[in-house]
């Protein structure tokens, strides 16, 4: 637990309601030396969630679902990520591109995006990859957004840049962006991909292409809503697979899949 989260409770910014929150909030009762129920008793009842509000309570932190947060953090931190919680997530649609090395090419990701607020200028890329020992891709604007700061850490893996979008938005404006992620050989080894949603989408599509002359044995979609357990449901191997989920998050949605021996 950080203390930023600590700060937001004490000052009712959020609210502990997700199950490793209130778990949380029994520990620190254990911690603080008082009766059991003491702080859970002044939370009150969960606040009421509309399924697209602008701001989730208790909203998971921006680094919840990478598998080193504390990176992330500190990677973010170098950037302005001030608008993400003002940005609706209208639709999302991810192609990763497969070679027939068995390498992850490249990654397109186009999305639609609304302003809750007058002012957001910008959307920010995180990027991780599992082998650190690869090169970090490089990453092109396509449309309707140029590249802001980027920060690069090949040590862990991590890019993390801001696309700029042509202007600031007003409140209720949205905008569609395009960009992509290209990789240099050698090319990392591609055995699953991730979107991770801090708040919720109402559409995403993933899209894996595969080379056909070699495809893979075996694939599933993998989804986890946060806090539940995760999904996985094998679909048909083919030189295209796609997942689509609707109304998704925050959680992990993916693909992974397997190579014959």
């Amino acid at each position: 637990m950080s203390l930023a989260t600590l700060s937001y409770w004490q000052s009712g910014r959020s609210r502990p309601e997700r199950r490793d929150s209130l778990a949380a909030v029994e520990l620190l009762e254990e911690v603080l030396d008082v009766p059991a129920g003491t702080l859970s008793a002044s939370i009150g009842p969960p606040r009421r969630r509309g399924r697209w509000l602008s701001t989730v309570p208790d909203r998971p932190g921006l680094a919840t679902y990478w598998p080193r947060p504390g990176a992330v953090e500190e990677a973010v931190a170098e950037v302005d990520i001030r608008w993400d919680e003002r940005l609706t997530r209208i639709s999302q649609h991810d192609r990763v591109i497969v070679g027939p090395d068995r390498g992850e090419r490249s990654y397109h990701s186009r999305q639609v995006l609304r302003a809750e607020a007058d002012g957001p200028d910008r959307w920010v890329v995180i990027m991780h990859l599992d082998e650190h020992d690869r090169p970090l891709p490089e990453i092109r604007p396509l449309r309707h957004c140029r590249l802001g700061r980027t920060v690069r850490r090949p040590a862990d893996g991590l890019l993390v840049a801001e696309l700029l979008f042509d202007r600031p938005l007003r409140k209720g404006e949205t905008v569609i962006t395009e960009h992509e992620l290209v990789n240099v050989s050698p090319y990392p080894p591609a055995t699953n991909y991730e979107r991770k949603f801090r708040l919720p989408v109402r559409e995403f599509v993933l899209e894996i292409c595969f080379d056909p002359a070699e495809l893979p044995a075996a694939c599933a979609i993998v989804s986890q809503l946060d806090d539940a357990e995760e999904i996985v449901r094998a679909v048909e191997v083919a030189a295209e697979v796609h997942g689509v989920v609707l109304n998704f998050g925050p959680g992990c949605y993916g693909l992974r899949w397997t190579w014959p021996k």
